[in-house]
């Protein structure tokens, strides 16, 4: 939101924003929800918008990267995070619900790598988006998370047990674009966000720049 304040104040363009996660944001855009900029937590949605003749797929590109975190809560001891599979006790781990939500895919693909989705599949606390999954361990409601590194730094409640290596999973990547009905004006705002100025907004909140911005 301090991105589209700094927009707001050299241009004067007042920006609105609606907070969802990807794949709800993508079906009120599919049933004709008025947006100007489309940004989404991964390529699916953003590649069904395109199918779906949504989206102006001229305008498209990488706006920031993410990493994935194990989380606790940082009321507790700290887990071994060589060990930390066995800190789960018979509480739950919370992430994304990997049947629809960015996170959860990620996840899913970093415990299929590491040999441990059989374990946890059926333990999950399957939330709507990372902050969900974030606020389970904060309250204490999950004694482990596996979150965006952008919503463990957010939340002074959780400690970082271990950063996940990118290699166990896709790459996180927030890709952006107009849509067809975009009002010209938002073509601006767009590149704002791919700027060197608007970029410091993302690095300000610990994103990670994307592989490219076109």
């Amino acid at each position: 939101m301090e991105a589209g304040k700094a927009f707001t104040r050299r241009t004067g363009v007042e920006v609105k924003y609606s907070f969802a996660s990807s794949a709800q944001l993508a079906r009120q855009i599919e049933s004709g929800a008025r947006v100007d900029v489309f940004i989404s937590a991964d390529k699916k949605w953003m590649e069904e918008l395109r199918r779906a003749q949504r989206i102006d797929a001229r305008t498209e590109r990488q706006l920031a990267g993410n990493r994935l975190v194990l989380i606790q809560p940082a009321s507790r001891p700290r887990v071994d995070p060589r060990n930390w599979a066995s800190a789960i006790g018979r509480g739950r781990l919370a992430t994304g619900d990997p049947d629809f939500v960015p996170l959860g895919r990620y996840a899913r693909e970093a415990l299929r790598a590491l040999g441990k989705w059989q374990t946890f599949e059926p333990r999950l606390a399957r939330a709507e988006n990372s902050r969900v999954a974030t606020l389970l361990v904060a309250r204490g409601e999950a004694p482990l998370g596996i979150v965006y590194a952008t919503d463990a730094r957010a939340e002074p409640r959780v400690r970082v047990v271990t950063m996940l290596e990118p290699s166990l999973h896709s790459p996180i990547e927030y890709p952006a674009a107009l849509t067809r009905e975009a009002h010209r004006l938002a073509a601006g705002y767009l590149d704002f966000l791919s700027s060197p100025e608007g970029q410091k907004f993302f690095a300000k909140f610990g994103f990670e720049k994307p592989s490219e911005i076109t």
